[in-house]
């Protein structure tokens, strides 16, 4: 259809408190209904149903190109909160001293005021006799070495009190460590430097005592638990060997790590690696979940975890590896990373003006018309919609889950969860070795088939391929405990369960978005909302705003327990801007941001905030009150948090144009091709090349989704590739002819689908 010209239909509002609709259908001239749509205008419905309309620059011509048709074409590295471009550089775990050595080189410390609490305590000693104290201090003889490096870390006072302390440990072997008193000495901030006085107070004392430092950075000495027993350290890793550094030696009790994966779910490697240690898949911690189908590299963390044992996985590990280890003292949530960069693979492009007849021509042309439009993409920036991995590849979409939890229908959430399409059952059960469908999603609708028809748990378990860690999840839980489904949902990966709700949040902020560029463009209107932080300084000085203090801080908003939103979000305002602040030119369309709905969020002091009634309140929007958005469950008590309207990509991007004619020429190296000494393909012979790939090298923010800037770029005509084995969870774009009331797409039941839209993406609108 791409050469096709569509005469666009009448703009038409259809009225959400009118439940009366259509049942036309609206065609370009002369077009008759096609049995089968494309692959690309399913997938612009799949983008209209959770509100992906809208083009920056509709007036700007793309190109064409297949997205991901080899997992490789698709390389995602995080981008720390320090700017650095993570990349997977060490399988090893770290080496571990074993009792640390002497050091002659300590930096010497200034004498600090101690404090010593064992008055109370000192009875304990002198309640033994003369003669058990002589025998241990004869025992025990600190060289005149240690003792000066003791008084380096810690001046004099405090070495004669740890010295005390540790006599009365040896005379008072069964005394539990809080009869025996404790030694506070100095605040030490560098962790180095810690770390040599943990390894040295534990071998000058033979782990007799013990050190620990405090949450402002003061070390602790107190007598060890246990001391008449060898004593060995680490937590889940009980019986270890003798002289191994503890959490507290090593750096904290976190081990951040990092997971490189090719072609799986970030969760798929985490319920993995939890499995084998057993552990629950909650127990780790991660930034932001990754493209499946894709090489990505991201940070993880675990409490309470040597890195050999992780490390000692990678042999078990198939398609991923983990590596890079550090033990830090607090662990990680979602969205504590700066962004992702992005190296993206297109193939088989089509760019207008490229003729492959002259090969020096076609690839400077491509150069030219692709790095023209990226430098458009730049100036003019792309809609910050959430793309549509944010929810899920399933029919039954993750704000479907989302909407349920938040109305409180628990059981109706499970069942969202837990459901299938009775065709990938069928095909399952007939043993149809010729069917599209991949095997895991026939095993996961028959393994939910079993559960939900016979009741039986381990059947169904053992059917269940071990990726779907939710469905495994919910099966176990209700098999034990059949009517609990709060209890069922709370079994679930929190980080997994927090993504359903956030999907909901996605949707209402997707079409939310949709409507203000309908209503007012890029021009900057009064009443929209800009974040207060990042324009403190252009508020005149007549005093501050409603959410600012006396002093211009920005009032705090609650703590994390009570949200469900990741930290930095929590901590964000945002104010209405005034008519004339809106008009002086000083805030551009960059700047505004649309609340994503909670309990503490403003929202737009103009027409925006009725749209947020209206949908939220509407079937689709699932009957909600944007005013009302807490609940008793705090994980899906939702405090809210804003998104810029629209997003540019770092200054820092490149384009580069191969020809080619194998497809499964790799043109890009990843960090195991690193790693292994594996170079990437070069280009083919001139003669033989007869396709066009276009590599991008691009930065993003946090939470912004490559998907949709090459939308922008490309307008609408990336397509994504499709896999012989993968199908079974899109059908219902793909036959036209059996759209019924259950399968037709949602954005066209309640809200206006534009005619700009179907002119762009080439789609028959369909309207219920």
């Amino acid at each position: 259809m791409e050469g096709t010209d569509i005469v666009e239909s009448p703009r038409k509002r259809l009225k959400t408190e009118d439940t009366t609709v259509s049942d036309d259908v609206v065609l370009p001239p002369s077009t008759v209904p096609a049995l089968e749509i494309s692959d690309g205008d399913a997938q612009a419905l799949k983008e209209a149903e959770v509100g992906i309309t809208e083009f920056v620059s509709s007036d700007n011509v793309g190109f064409s190109g297949v997205l991901k048709k080899r997992y490789t074409d698709f390389l995602v590295n995080e981008i720390l909160p320090s700017g650095e471009v993570l990349h997977l550089r060490n399988l090893n775990p770290p080496t571990s001293p074993a009792d640390g050595t002497k050091n002659n080189d300590a930096e010497t410390k200034p004498e600090a005021p101690v404090a010593d609490n064992t008055a109370e305590s000192a009875a304990a000693g002198e309640k033994d006799a003369p003669a058990a104290k002589e025998e241990a201090a004869a025992e025990f003889q600190i060289s005149e070495e240690d003792k000066a490096l003791l008084e380096s870390f810690f001046g004099t006072e405090a070495t004669e009190r740890i010295l005390a302390l540790h006599t009365r440990a040896l005379s008072n072997p069964r005394a539990r460590p809080n009869e025996l008193g404790r030694v506070n000495t100095v605040v030490v901030t560098d962790r180095d430097q810690r770390i040599k006085i943990h390894q040295a107070i534990r071998r000058i004392f033979n782990s007799q005592l013990e050190s620990q430092t405090d949450s402002e950075g003061m070390m602790n000495i107190s007598a060890a638990p246990n001391r008449n027993k060898r004593n060995p350290q680490g937590g889940r890793g009980s019986g270890r060997e003798r002289g191994r550094l503890n959490f507290e030696e090593l750096g904290g009790s976190y081990l951040h790590f990092t997971i490189y994966k090719e072609n799986k779910d970030t969760m798929e490697v985490i319920s993995f690696l939890a499995r084998s240690m057993k552990m629950a898949p909650r127990s780790f911690q991660f930034a932001g979940t990754k493209d499946r189908r894709g090489v990505t590299v991201q940070r993880a963390c675990v409490s309470r975890v040597f890195a050999d044992r992780l490390a000692k996985l990678n042999s078990a590990l198939r398609n991923s590896a983990v590596g890079d280890y550090e033990y830090c003292r607090h662990g990680l949530e979602l969205g504590d990373l700066k962004g992702n960069e992005f190296v993206i693979t297109l193939r088989e492009c089509v760019i207008p003006g490229v003729d492959l007849q002259n090969r020096e021509d076609a690839i400077a042309k491509a150069k030219e018309f692709v790095g023209s439009a990226l430098r458009n993409l730049r100036e003019r920036g792309y809609f910050n919609y959430y793309g549509l991995q944010r929810f899920g590849t399933f029919a039954t979409r993750t704000d479907m889950v989302g909407v349920k939890m938040l109305q409180g229908d628990f059981k109706g959430a499970c069942d969202a969860i837990l459901h299938y399409s009775p065709h990938i059952l069928a095909a399952a059960q007939e043993g149809n070795s010729t069917s599209t469908i991949s095997s895991d999603d026939k095993a996961r609708a028959e393994a939910i088939h079993i559960f939900q028809t016979t009741g039986k748990v381990t059947e169904a378990v053992e059917k269940l391929p071990r990726k779907f860690s939710a469905e495994n999840n919910l099966i176990r839980h209700l098999g034990r405990s059949q009517n609990d489904y709060l209890g069922a949902l709370q079994t679930i990966p929190r980080n997994l369960r927090l993504m359903y709700v956030h999907a909901y949040q996605s949707l209402v902020w997707n079409f939310a978005v949709g409507e203000r560029w309908r209503l007012y463009g890029d021009k900057v209107v009064e009443g929209d909302l800009v974040l207060i932080h990042e324009h403190r300084e252009k508020v005149e000085a007549t005093g501050p705003e409603a959410e600012v203090d006396a002093d211009g801080e920005v009032v705090v908003k609650p703590a994390a327990h009570d949200s469900a939103y990741s930290a930095e979000d929590m901590f964000e305002r945002a104010r209405a801007l005034t008519a004339e602040e809106a008009a002086s030119g000083k805030y551009s369309i960059f700047d505004v941001v649309l609340p994503l709905p909670g309990f503490d969020v403003v929202y737009p002091a103009n027409e925006m905030t009725n749209f947020y009634k209206r949908f939220m309140g509407s079937e689709q929007g699932g009957g909600l009150d944007p005013f009302d958005m807490r609940r008793k469950w705090k994980d899906i008590s939702l405090s809210g948090g804003y998104r810029k309207v629209l997003s540019r990509m770092g200054v820092d991007y490149s384009v580069d144009v191969k020809l080619y004619s194998q497809d499964d020429e790799q043109f890009v190296q990843t960090d195991l091709d690193r790693l292994n000494g594996k170079e990437a393909a070069t280009e083919s012979n001139a003669d033989s090349a007869d396709k066009i790939a276009v590599i991008l090298k691009f930065q993003l923010g946090s939470s912004q989704y490559a998907t949709m800037a090459l939308r922008e770029l490309m307008k609408g005509k990336v397509v994504a590739y499709k896999p012989d084995f993968g199908g079974g969870r899109t059908d219902k774009y793909r036959q036209i002819a059996s759209f019924n009331k259950e399968s037709r797409g949602t954005a066209q039941q309640s809200f206006e689908t534009s005619s700009q839209t179907v002119k762009n993406a080439h789609l028959i609108e369909i309207v219920q």
